[in-house]
């Protein structure tokens, strides 16, 4: 609820608090007294619309979530929008957006002014379908969590199967293309290093000529090797560090003649066109051995393609099983909605007649299935569409789901604002709208506005709002100063014995009904 409201310099008003209750709070006071800016302000210092005033301020005692927003949760957290240069908004003196401080608030206050069609939503109807259920019998909600759980997996089964006959649409391409892949590159055939050998003997064959000329040439030392050796003998030096060293020699000149000769049986036109093959797939793919990676990742695909048949068919039989839970879950739910159907348009066209309403038509129609199962609960008013009733009829008949839906309420559901509900109503009319705020009022926190003697006799909180001058001022009422009120707005100015007798009995009467 809202336990406190605080405004300084607002139009009209210098100055005023307002201690609220819970319940019915009614604010009454003569045409141009400032009741709507009151009641703007209040919503503006909530981020639910905007105002000039310097400070409108309300203290509440919801619990809001202190993680979601980021901010401390205390007993009593304050609202807070400041006006100086430009408007600024607070929750406990932490500054939020208005958006971010309009989120928090609208969980919990709702201002019934234009035609805000969220009360007549599917799953807002359903939910006051199924609290009726569920309050004659325990089996509509395990009925309706077994059906949640299917209905996720299947929605999640269905998207895996979608995700499947996309892929199925370019399945032969993605098949062929893997393949070509594949066999593009084991037509090649490559090897890891395959490249660095190949340039290596493209070297040697390139100079394979030289090195021969020039090791024959080199092979005429051996000639005079013996002259050597024998010049070292008669000088009586020991020739054997020479004769090591000739055999290195002979042995590095035999084994190049060897390697080079060996070339002789290598075609030099197939090493060129080996080392360009392997060069395009090094210019493709980067590298010989990311080439190899590649061709081993198609295969994988290529296996992968291969085995969706298998995967989407056991899919589909998940698919056709939980379809079949699903279908026998949802006409359980239908079943036990139908059969509360009768009741629930019953009642409802009891409050619509309560409040001098024509009788609504309630009916459920199929729809996909959803989280809530196939049904869809739709209301008509004497056989037209909600979207063509008149903001008066819209307003009352929202006013009586709201007091079918209070009936199975076991917490409080928060402060609705009423912007003159009764305003061109009769009498009647208006003790009627007043009976089901009275009922409301057990649930919600209510203002509202009224230029009627019967809303602003079932008040539990009465504020006036009054001019001093050009200075708007608020007051809480005593009975007493109730009945003066209640006076004044059935007879004026020129309050009669007779409306103030009036204006009693109907205070005395209303202070009965619990």
């Amino acid at each position: 609820m809202i336990e406190r409201f605080y405004l300084k310099d607002y139009l009209s008003f210098k100055e005023t608090e307002l201690n609220l209750n819970t319940g019915l709070v009614v604010f009454t006071g003569p045409s141009g007294s400032g009741k709507s800016i009151l009641i703007n302000s209040i919503l503006s210092s909530l981020g639910g619309a905007s105002c000039e005033a310097t400070l409108c301020e309300s203290s509440v005692t919801w619990d809001i979530n202190a993680d979601e927003i980021g901010i401390e949760n205390d007993d009593i957290n304050v609202f807070k929008h400041v006006k100086k240069e430009k408007s600024r908004y607070f929750v406990n003196n932490q500054s939020l957006s208005r958006k971010a401080i309009g989120s928090i608030a609208s969980k919990y206050l709702r201002h019934l002014s234009l035609k805000d069609f969220s009360d007549f939503e599917n799953e807002n109807l359903l939910a006051i379908l199924d609290d009726r259920i569920e309050s004659k019998t325990k089996k509509l909600k395990k009925i309706k969590d077994k059906y949640k759980n299917g209905f996720l997996e299947y929605k999640k089964v269905k998207q895996e199967l979608f995700t499947i006959e996309e892929e199925e649409r370019k399945i032969v391409e993605l098949k062929e293309f893997a393949a070509f892949e594949i066999k593009k590159i084991e037509d090649i055939n490559p090897n890891a290093g395959e490249d660095e050998e190949l340039i290596k003997i493209k070297k040697e064959l390139s100079k394979k000529e030289k090195v021969l000329e020039h090791i024959s040439a080199a092979n005429e030392i051996f000639n005079f090797e013996h002259h050597v050796s024998g010049a070292l003998g008669s000088l009586e030096n020991d020739s054997a560090f020479f004769d090591d060293a000739m055999n290195e020699l002979r042995a590095v000149l035999d084994s190049a003649e060897e390697r080079f000769s060996a070339l002789d049986d290598i075609d030099v036109e197939d090493i060129l066109n080996r080392i360009e093959e392997l060069s395009g797939l090094k210019r493709r793919y980067g590298s010989i051995e990311e080439a190899l990676a590649y061709k081993e990742q198609k295969k994988i695909e290529l296996a992968k393609y291969e085995n969706i048949e298998m995967t989407k068919g056991d899919l589909e039989v998940r698919y056709e099983k939980l379809s079949v839970e699903l279908e026998e879950l949802a006409t359980r739910l239908t079943s036990m909605r139908n059969a509360e159907l009768k009741s629930f348009e019953s009642d409802l066209n009891r409050y619509l007649s309560d409040l001098y309403l024509r009788d609504a038509e309630v009916t459920l129609g199929n729809v996909e299935y959803t989280e809530l199962g196939v049904d869809k609960l739709s209301i008509k008013l004497n056989e037209t569409e909600l979207s063509k009733i008149s903001t008066g009829e819209f307003n009352r008949l929202r006013l009586a789901i709201l007091a079918l839906k209070s009936e199975f309420m076991n917490q409080n559901g928060g402060v609705l604002m009423l912007d003159e509900i009764d305003a061109n109503l009769s009498g009647e009319e208006s003790m009627s709208v007043a009976r089901v705020l009275r009922q409301l009022s057990k649930h919600f926190q209510i203002f509202v506005i009224s230029h009627q003697p019967q809303l602003t006799s079932m008040g539990d909180q009465h504020f006036l709002v009054y001019k001093d001058g050009n200075i708007s001022l608020t007051k809480e009422l005593s009975f007493d100063e109730k009945i003066d009120e209640i006076a004044r707005i059935i007879s004026g100015e020129s309050v009669s014995d007779e409306a103030k007798k009036f204006a009693k009995e109907l205070l005395e009467a209303n202070r009965c009904v619990s």
